[in-house]
């Protein structure tokens, strides 16, 4: 699998691993929809969720058993695998399991992070800050490469407007274009940060979402030229254990991917 080669591929999975069970569930479901459009596709999910908004939300089952699942689903769905790591010193056992090593938007700045997975030799995916303008997402590759990972590759996942909101500037997907291959986040970019609970006196717990706009927002950015779409799936958002409130269910991703085929053929 070639990312940037001009062919559209996917990343989806669910936030964050919840079972063996549902993380192989989800694998297959996903990668039979994948297949089945012929798009190239990685499986996403999470072994530890380390920037939750409350010290009480659901992590996550620790990188040794997160690593073991991920491994599973590697070897019998037979596809890519991605998850983030948070520290630099996980990056070996993460690299020794996974295909790609992600990056997680608050971290994105993070020298020794990116340095340690640009040494491991899997690919490197770097989500962009919030809180980060696209140009200067460059020196986040050039960690990378400097340090020996050539395969690496940004994530759009929306910027800051203001409190509890996300908007994306589809212009960022052409500027960091120019450094690398860029995937746009469709299901991030539709969080409302900390804003699920919240009741006007700054006490929200957790995030919210608006999933009506994932299809809209992945067309358009298909349209803009992308390389692929990165996608949180869940087959029920509503009883998630992270993130469910801008997850896409299940049920709707078929009709999904076949319309961003249609978009990534209209603009070839």
């Amino acid at each position: 699998m070639t990312i940037g080669g001009g062919a559209l591929f996917l990343i989806a999975g669910p936030c964050v691993i919840e079972s063996e069970a549902h993380t192989l569930k989800m694998a297959e479901a996903i990668a039979a929809v994948a297949r089945k459009n012929k798009l190239p596709c990685i499986f996403k999910a999470s072994y530890d969720k380390a920037n939750r908004t409350s010290i009480r939300s659901f992590r996550g089952p620790g990188l040794e058993e997160g690593l073991r699942i991920l491994r599973k689903v590697r070897e019998t769905v037979k596809v890519p695998v991605l998850t983030d790591v948070h520290e630099a010193a996980d990056v070996p056992r993460a690299a020794e399991v996974v295909d790609v090593l992600q990056i997680p938007a608050f971290l994105c700045r993070q020298t020794d992070l990116l340095v340690a997975a640009g040494k491991s030799g899997r690919a490197v995916n770097i989500k962009k800050g919030q809180f980060v303008s696209p140009w200067d997402m460059r020196h986040a590759v050039e960690k990378v490469r400097e340090a020996g990972g050539e395969r690496v590759f940004l994530t759009e996942r929306g910027a800051a407007f203001g409190y509890n909101n996300l908007v994306v500037d589809m212009r960022s997907l052409a500027i960091m274009r120019q450094f690398a291959p860029v995937v746009f986040d469709a299901t991030h970019s539709v969080q409302l940060p900390s804003a699920g609970a919240a009741n006007g006196d700054g006490s929200g717990v957790q995030s919210g979402g608006q999933p009506e706009f994932i299809p809209l927002l992945a067309r358009a950015a298909v349209a803009a030229g992308v390389d692929g779409v990165f996608i949180e799936v869940h087959d029920n958002p509503l009883q998630a254990l992270s993130d469910g409130a801008n997850a896409l269910d299940l049920k709707f991703l078929p009709e999904v991917v076949g319309q961003l085929i249609a978009v990534h053929n209209a603009v070839q």
